[in-house]
Order: C-alpha cells, then structure tokens, then sequence
C-alpha cells in the first residue's frame, strides 16, 4: 500500500468487513503490529484491541457501513481522508476525518476526528 486512495479504501474495507476472521487478516496486513488508534470516544493499542474496536463499532451500529467521502490525500508518510457511517443508501448521520502516520506503507498510527454525530450516539 502506498498511494492514499489505496489505503483510505482499505482501510474502510477493515471497518466494514463482519467477519472476524477475515478482518484480522486485513489488520495484520495493513497495520504494524505496534499500531495505535485513538479518536476522541476510544483508544486501541495494537492489531487485537484495534479489531475490538471495530467489533463495538460493529455491534453498536449493526446496520451501518463507512464509506468514503471526497478523495484521500497525503504526502511522505501521512493520509487524510474524510468517511461517513450510515445505512445502506441512508442519509449518514456521523461523519469523520482520519489521519494515518504510515510505516513502510502500513498503518502506524490513526487519529481520528469526528466531525458530525448526533446527540444520542
């Protein structure tokens, strides 16, 4: 992985992917195994508690999918890139922008911004 766009879709594929299994795979491809996550509601600290949070995603909005929003950008070793969480074919009702420190082309570091959520998420 090395150019934005790649990474940004990967990246959202790991949070959309439902399948354990499949989705621990894609963590330990794409990130180090040192990787930290962190926005302002939670913080995971390698490739295991980071799939936990996914799963907690996952679960507190079964019927949801991320999806990019506009094109991913960077330069060097960082990635920017705006997403959304909604229903299929829904209006989204949260919105966010990560930022990726990468290492060797695998994500290192994710500080993530949200940007819109409702009162009651």
């Amino acid at each position: 992985m090395s150019d934005p766009a790649t990474i940004a879709k990967t990246y959202i594929a790991t949070w959309n992917e439902a399948d354990p299994a499949r989705r621990q795979a894609l963590l330990a491809a794409t990130w180090t195994e040192d990787a930290v996550y962190v926005d302002p509601l939670m913080r995971g600290e390698g490739p295991e508690q980071i799939d936990g949070l996914i799963a907690a995603v996952q679960q507190r909005f079964p019927d949801f999918r991320f999806a990019l929003v506009g094109e991913a950008d960077g330069y060097g070793d960082h990635v920017r890139f705006s997403w959304q969480l909604g229903p299929n074919g829904g209006e989204a009702p949260i919105k966010g922008t990560d930022f990726v420190q990468l290492e060797y082309g695998r994500l290192r570091r994710v500080s993530g911004f949200l940007d819109q959520i409702p009162a009651a998420a």
